[in-house]
């Protein structure tokens, strides 16, 4: 991926600006940030320089963070992953990569994977997994065997990490229509190929709801009624594509018998759905009617309990003109379109919402070798998509009024196949990616959501109408708690190619009169912190990196402080700060301070 250029002043990343807090009005602000205002007391704060410089200097940009004006609990959507492929779970580097997914937010992280009921013996495949929990003797009657599921829940569990269930797919010996069962999708292959005898109705919906109580009984009395008491159930994925081969009614036939077994084994369970896609809104009203209104298929009753629900949102990346173009504005449109669906239901308003596959695009397992539009993912691009796309869902839940508790990353790791072969990935060999580095910035955000004002930031209409094509997008996402307030500020494009390092001029506003200064540390996202892929294409590429070489890129994925920690000086409730922000970067400043909040 492209990085911006160096600059002249680059030497001095991030500064305070000096007696420029007393008496100034954010007009004042922006007008005078925007000519340059600039100061040089914190030099203990220089970072290094960055790549080559462009003929282009860099442009002003001036944001304020106000602390006195919160704008409701910041939702820790961020904390929710996912994947097909269920088995990659219990090998080596996936459970490497669980452990750190857990390390974020321990006991609050969720994971959400397909294939979980799938006939087979385990062994992971892209865009396939199994289980072999349930199979039929010679007479027909069930036989269930844990034994693969246990492994994959205990391998979260272990490591910090919750199930978001998601119960499916077909058994075998349940599938209306059995053969051919196991597909062999590669990257390159029809998409539709992967649709076989998993994804069809159940022979026999008792069969399939008894499999259902049994595996949840199993869970409650191996971990505790405490323990699945936290989980999300939800049944099957995206039942309005090929995923499901049944009719909308038979879906909601499968939905019901799913959940009635759920909540037979565990009345106080946490269930819904449908995980539809993006553009399902029809689907999505006919489901919650249903749910809410329609007679239950299996219980008879009217209606089917919905303590969450979800659907998924993904990007439209395009290779153009010689390099990626992201969809920004194809998802968040998914978002707005949905969230507007929910809406429209007050039974839905204060439902916990979870978009249970939220992404740049719709292919995780397909590589950048094979489709150039997904050239993106091992490098910043990711990672500034991330930020900023993660920032306007909280805006939009906002604006329609709805409860949006979780967005799900389908991004988790392959086992097999060459090093960074840019696959939708959070680690590649054990190595974390740059956006993963996004995460640990998020969860080191809690507390009340900001008011933030940027000259710089472009505006939700236009970026649903046409992503950002042309300025780019720089703009924050902040948090107080306490004693610590955060500001994750990003640079971001759509296109990826060079453009001009952006000169931030950031205001923190609005802190307590009693605190006179803070301690201040910035982390970075960028060619040269926190990024293990551009230190591997410096190595030559390695695809079987020496001990040495892999210790290397273990510490280049960490997240990166750009500067030492330093203490800066608040004058009436205000401390000013510049930092150059390269395109597709991402800088967290974290300023705490001692004394009562």
């Amino acid at each position: 991926m492209s990085q911006s250029p160096s600059q002249e002043g680059r030497s001095n990343p991030l500064q305070q600006i000096e007696g420029q807090g007393r008496s100034l009005s954010r007009r004042d602000f922006l007008r005078r940030s925007a000519l340059g205002v600039a100061g040089a007391s914190l030099a203990s704060l220089a970072g290094p320089a960055g790549a080559q410089e462009e003929a282009s200097g860099p442009f002003p940009v001036a944001i304020r963070v106000d602390a006195g004006r919160p704008k409701g609990k910041l939702r820790d959507i961020w904390r929710f992953f996912g994947a097909d492929e269920p088995n990659y779970a219990t090998m080596a580097n996936g459970k490497k990569l669980l452990a750190d997914m857990g390390e974020l937010a321990p006991k609050r992280v969720y994971f959400r994977a397909h294939n979980l009921l799938c006939t087979g013996d385990g062994t992971a495949a892209l865009k396939w997994g199994s289980t072999n929990a349930y199979t039929e003797d010679e007479n027909g009657n069930p036989v269930y065997d844990w034994t693969i599921l246990d492994g994959i829940i205990d391998a979260y569990l272990q490591r910090g990490v919750r199930p978001y269930v998601e119960i499916g797919f077909m058994p075998k010996a349940l599938s209306s229509k059995p053969e051919p069962y196991r597909h062999y999708w590669k990257p390159g292959d029809n998409y539709n190929d992967i649709y076989t005898g998993w994804a069809h109705p159940p022979t026999d919906y008792k069969k399939w709801g008894d499999l259902i109580y049994e595996w949840t009984k199993h869970c409650v009395e191996k971990y505790g009624k405490e323990e699945v008491e936290t989980w999300y159930w939800e049944t099957w994925n995206e039942p309005d594509i090929g995923y499901w081969q049944g009719t909308f009614e038979e879906f909601c036939k499968l939905h019901d018998y799913a959940i009635d077994g759920v909540r037979r084994a565990l009345p106080t369970a946490k269930v819904g759905g449908p995980d539809t896609t993006g553009g399902a809104m029809r689907y999505m009203r006919r489901f919650y009617e249903h749910c809410l209104r329609g007679t239950n298929y299996a219980t008879g009753k009217t209606s089917t309990p919905l303590d969450f629900v979800s659907f998924h949102a993904k990007g439209g990346p395009r290779y153009v003109d010689g390099h990626v173009r992201m969809g920004i504005a194809n998802q968040l449109r998914n978002v707005n379109d949905n969230f507007a669906v929910i809406a429209e239901f007050p039974e839905l308003r204060d439902k916990p919402i979870v978009i249970g596959e939220s992404d740049p695009d719709g292919c995780a397992a397909c590589g950048a070798f094979e489709y150039p539009q997904y050239g993106y993912r091992n490098d910043t691009l990711y990672a500034a998509y991330t930020a900023a796309s993660f920032a306007r869902k909280h805006d939009l839940a906002d604006e329609h009024g709805v409860n949006l508790e979780g967005a799900l990353s389908w991004s988790f790791e392959f086992e097999e196949g060459p090093m960074f072969a840019g696959f939708r990935t959070m680690a590649t060999h054990g190595i974390p990616k740059p956006v993963f580095n996004v995460f640990r910035m998020y969860s080191q955000m809690s507390g009340q959501r900001l008011t933030v004002e940027s000259d710089r930031e472009i505006p939700m209409y236009q970026i649903l109408r046409r992503g950002v094509r042309q300025e780019p997008d720089v703009t924050a996402l902040a948090s107080l708690d306490g004693n610590k307030l955060a500001a994750c500020v990003w640079h971001y494009h759509d296109e990826d190619v060079p453009g001009p390092d952006a000169d931030v001029c950031l205001m923190l506003d609005g802190l307590p009169a009693s605190v006179r200064q803070v301690t201040l540390r910035h982390y970075r996202i960028d060619a040269d912190h926190s990024n293990a892929y551009t230190v591997w294409k410096r190595m030559g590429e390695p695809q079987e990196p020496t001990a040495e070489q892999y210790a290397q890129l273990e510490k280049a994925s960490e997240l990166a402080e750009l500067t030492p920690p330093a203490t800066a000086v608040v004058e009436q409730g205000r401390l000013m700060l510049k930092l150059t922000l390269p395109r597709q970067a991402i800088s967290l400043l974290v300023a705490e301070w001692e004394g009562q909040a």
